[in-house]
């Protein structure tokens, strides 16, 4: 079996020499030609990365971190210590492949990106707030929104635990570190960052958070000028800047990712 070595290439989490080692040692071969499977080692925003653009089952492995701000790992099926038995585990057979439903994010009726887990529309360093609008068109409801925050968070299932969750959080002057709610596979969730205002046409309602069908059309734009980018929908970590003029459409793809969930001996 081959394994292509997917790492944060400017600050890897662990030596490329030593993970080419641990998978040597498993009786497996290491290259990006033709790979069978990919072995990802970080933390969810690695993860995340490399389950946007990679079409081979990845395995996710984090490393264990005692600060309080590292890496938190969530979807990490395994970590780094082990990695071996992991991979053992691999090579026998012993393993599930669950396939993911990405999303697609156009700029402009372009294609800009894939999402494994979420995209976000959200302020720049040079706004304190953003003035934006969403639509969303599906089989059932056309719903249209107009907000002042933040900006907002479109999420996939496997994104659900990340920025979507973050009301969860909250308790009073309190956090609820371990908090959070989940998004089902025909579901698209949706979340204002930190909203003043929100409004939805025709309701009277302030929606904060919800979910959608899968099948759903979800279109942003920005209401007035201001230092507004979309993140996660690239490579980039600055986002990808956008104007007043743009139009910005989240919507399912038809690519997936392919996640390896080993079982135990």
């Amino acid at each position: 079996m081959k394994v292509k070595m997917l790492l944060d290439g400017g600050r890897p989490k662990v030596d490329p020499k030593e993970l080419k080692k641990v998978i040597e040692k498993a009786g497996m071969t290491v290259g990006d030609r033709k790979a069978d499977i990919g072995v990802v080692v970080g933390g969810d925003g690695i993860f995340s990365m490399f389950g946007r653009s990679e079409d081979i089952p990845l395995l996710f492995v984090g490393v264990r971190s005692k600060g309080a701000t590292g890496s938190k790992a969530y979807m990490a099926a395994a970590y780094f210590d082990e990695l071996p038995s992991a991979l053992e585990a691999v090579a026998a057979g012993r393993f599930t492949v669950e396939e993911h439903g990405r999303l697609e994010v156009l700029k402009n009726g372009k294609h800009l990106g894939e999402v494994f887990t979420d995209v976000c529309l959200q302020r720049g360093a040079e706004s304190n707030c953003v003035r934006y609008r969403l639509k969303v068109t599906s089989k059932d409801a056309t719903i249209e929104e107009a907000a002042i925050g933040d900006g907002v968070v479109v999420t996939t299932s496997a994104g659900s635990t990340g920025y979507y969750s973050y009301p969860d959080k909250v308790d009073g002057n309190e956090m609820r570190v371990d908090a959070y709610s989940t998004v089902g596979k025909d579901e698209i969730g949706i979340c204002h960052i930190t909203p003043t205002y929100t409004e939805r046409s025709g309701t009277g309602g302030h929606p904060f958070r919800y979910t959608v069908p899968w099948d759903s059309r979800i279109e942003l734009w920005i209401a007035r000028p201001a230092d507004a980018r979309i993140y996660g929908a690239t490579a980039g970590r600055k986002g990808v800047r956008i104007g007043v003029r743009d139009r910005i459409a989240v919507v399912p793809s038809r690519s997936t990712t392919k996640v390896i969930a080993p079982k135990p001996s």
